[in-house]
């Protein structure tokens, strides 16, 4: 006999998910579902929106690790609104994990939250959050292959940003094979390429996110 224990974990995750997205819809919240492996440029790609954003929209950051709270102390001297969430050993974010953090927020008083998520390529990509959509980040020094080993987490984002792109000509990336690759599994997917910590390349990215906030304030208008 065999008995299926992840059916009830992602039941209850994706119920729970629901329940947020519902409040975010009701809110006109956009919530940015970011993924990406350690050490690609999570936090300063998340800095780098925000700066470019800050004057426009009223932003939060929910913030994922395993332990500490560098990440949100980062977010929070920037003068945002910032909650860590420490999972304690789990490789992703869940959707009572966000519920519990939104509770510490203001959320009349939001247009974008942005979800730093766990640092991992894999366990993100299975958990719904609620979220309007996910995003990853590749840098350069992961390499071009990255599509062909972990085509899910390519498959189910919205975009794809491509960061640290000024390392391009030093590191051996051939990017119009990546780009062919994240075309094959993900048509509809726009690729960005980004040098978050320079600011190169992000006017690119916030008119994409704006253009998703806009849309999501317009619904919540109309209802």
């Amino acid at each position: 006999m065999e008995v299926d224990i992840s059916k009830p974990i992602l039941d209850r995750n994706e119920r729970l998910a629901q329940e947020n997205r519902a409040l975010f819809d009701e809110k006109g919240i956009f919530v940015l579902d970011l993924m990406a492996s350690p050490g690609a440029g999570k936090t300063s790609t998340i800095l780098a929106t925000i700066a470019a954003l800050r004057d426009r929209y009223r932003i939060a950051v929910i913030e994922g690790d395993i332990a500490s709270k560098v990440d949100a102390e980062k977010i929070s001297a920037h003068g945002i609104p910032a909650v860590q969430i420490n999972t304690g050993g789990a490789c992703h974010l869940e959707s009572d994990m966000i519920q519990r953090a939104v509770g510490a927020l203001d959320v009349d008083d939001l247009d974008l939250i942005i979800v730093e998520n766990v640092g991992n390529l894999v366990c993100p990509t299975e958990f719904n959050l609620g979220e309007n959509a996910k995003v990853m980040i590749l840098s350069v020094p992961e390499g071009h292959d990255k599509p062909y080993k972990y085509p899910n987490i390519f498959a189910i984002s919205e975009a794809v940003i491509l960061n640290k792109y000024d390392t391009v000509s030093v590191f051996d990336f051939d990017e119009d094979e990546f780009r062919s690759v994240v075309t094959s599994l993900n048509p509809s997917a726009p690729v960005f390429p980004m040098s978050a910590t320079k600011g190169d390349g992000v006017d690119a990215w916030v008119q994409w996110l704006a253009g998703r906030v806009d849309k999501a304030k317009a619904m919540a208008n109309e209802a």
